[in-house]
């Protein structure tokens, strides 16, 4: 039979290898042949509300006019160029934009691919601003079941071994502390002042208020706080990983605007174009970046990626900054977390839930049931959901939704109502 004759889904199974998948006991897929808004539509019909926004991409919505709009005129006027010897109109603007909503102490956007080189760049960062000083300080500190990434030093410093288990012993040295929460804050205080007084600790990194891939864990500014700031006094440089909670999702522009204390490098990516294109951005502090500037060539950043600072990246996400800070997309984000705090205390009393936790545009709802990080029920539970039309991808015993911002009242209340279904019949 000829490949044209076939379903997109048949197609996909003779070359195609996707990511966090065991093709041996999981061999199907979904063929999406159109994304509109919050709407997914399969090659067979069928339509799907993109509840967690394609991996918090599409925070827009897809295919949004404005950004789509946006990068046709730039496609149609400069598509690419190598950004170690030029420049564009596109990257500059991205940059002031991006300095104009970030943390005060922002002052230099460096360019990448994806949520892991960003943070790649970032430990890159901190290792040579130590070492163009001559000082030697080679380890990291990190939370336990963090996640940022799969390139080998995103992994090196994550703590989910279903990640990046086969690679343990080839990772940079980082020491691991829990996440403080209220009641162990003494007690993590007292394990990083030791760890600091016998390592040569170059930075700290962390997923700030919510850790994504270990299950929508949300923890308290104030508690992240004590932290930072202990940290920040012994000259650790901080690295917050927004790639998952940067540009509202937080009900704040970053989740970095909760805490006092500021990261002196953050990463970021994902939401960063709406999920128009790839694009990555790591942004440090001017003191960081005056450490690379010297008579030696080599203590230069020499540090780079092909599509760095991409035009058509940048327009994108200039659309995504424009749109972001309009009237219409700041009451949006304010009505779902309205709307998610009702749900919240509706489902908490449910007796198969162990707890439900809130945080602008996300909520998750970790449930009684063990069912393991990639087990069976777990799969059931999301072929339920797509079943009936609601396309959720639940993190262990954990359920989350983070919603375009322009899902309507009726689209959430599907997914509420599929999520209280699911969880009434397991």
């Amino acid at each position: 039979m000829k490949n044209n004759e076939l379903l997109l889904k048949e197609r996909d199974k003779r070359h195609l290898w996707h990511p966090l998948k065991q093709h041996k006991t999981h061999p199907n897929t979904i063929a999406i042949v159109k994304g509109k808004d919050c709407i997914l539509t399969d090659e067979d019909g069928n339509e799907y509300i993109d509840a967690i926004s394609s991996w918090y991409t599409s925070m827009f919505g897809h295919c949004n006019e404005y950004i789509v709009h946006k990068v046709f005129k730039q496609a149609s006027t400069l598509d690419q160029i190598m950004f170690s010897d030029f420049t564009h109109e596109p990257a500059i603007k991205l940059a002031e934009e991006l300095i104009n909503i970030l943390p005060d102490n922002q002052n230099r956007i460096f360019f990448n691919d994806n949520g892991s080189t960003a943070v790649e760049a970032a430990l890159k960062m901190v290792l040579q601003y130590y070492s163009n000083k001559g000082i030697k300080r080679t380890t990291f500190i990190a939370f336990e079941n963090g996640f940022h990434g799969d390139t080998f030093g995103a992994m090196g410093v994550s703590g989910l071994s279903v990640y990046n288990g086969a690679f343990k012993d080839y990772l940079i040295e980082v020491k691991r502390i829990p996440v403080p929460n209220g009641m162990n804050n003494v007690k993590v205080l007292r394990e990083l002042n030791r760890i600091v007084s016998q390592n040569d600790i170059a930075g700290f990194i962390y997923e700030p208020l919510v850790q994504g891939a270990a299950g929508m864990k949300i923890h308290q500014a104030k508690d992240l706080e004590l932290i930072l700031n202990f940290l920040k006094k012994k000259n650790v440089l901080l690295i917050a990983d927004e790639v998952m909670t940067g540009f509202g999702k937080t009900g704040k522009l970053f989740a970095s605007d909760y805490m006092k204390t500021k990261p002196d490098i953050i990463c970021l990516s994902k939401a960063l174009t709406g999920g128009m294109v790839p694009l990555a951005v790591t942004s440090c502090s001017e003191e960081i970046y005056e450490a690379f500037l010297s008579d030696e060539v080599l203590k230069g950043f020499f540090h780079c990626h092909t599509y760095s600072g991409n035009p058509i990246a940048c327009s994108a996400a200039i659309a995504v900054i424009e749109l972001l800070q309009s009237e219409r997309i700041l009451n949006k984000i304010r009505e779902i977390t309205e709307l998610h705090i009702g749900f919240k205390k509706r489902i908490e009393r449910n007796k198969k839930v162990k707890k439900v936790s809130s945080l602008g545009v996300i909520l998750t709802i970790e449930l009684n049931s063990e069912f393991g990080y990639y087990g069976s029920l777990k799969d059931k539970i999301s072929e339920y959901f797509m079943s009936r039309g609601v396309f959720l991808r639940p993190l262990g015993n954990t359920i989350y939704i983070q919603p375009p911002y322009v899902i309507t009242k009726p689209q959430l209340n599907k997914v509420y109502n599929s999520i209280e279904d699911v969880i009434n019949e397991l």
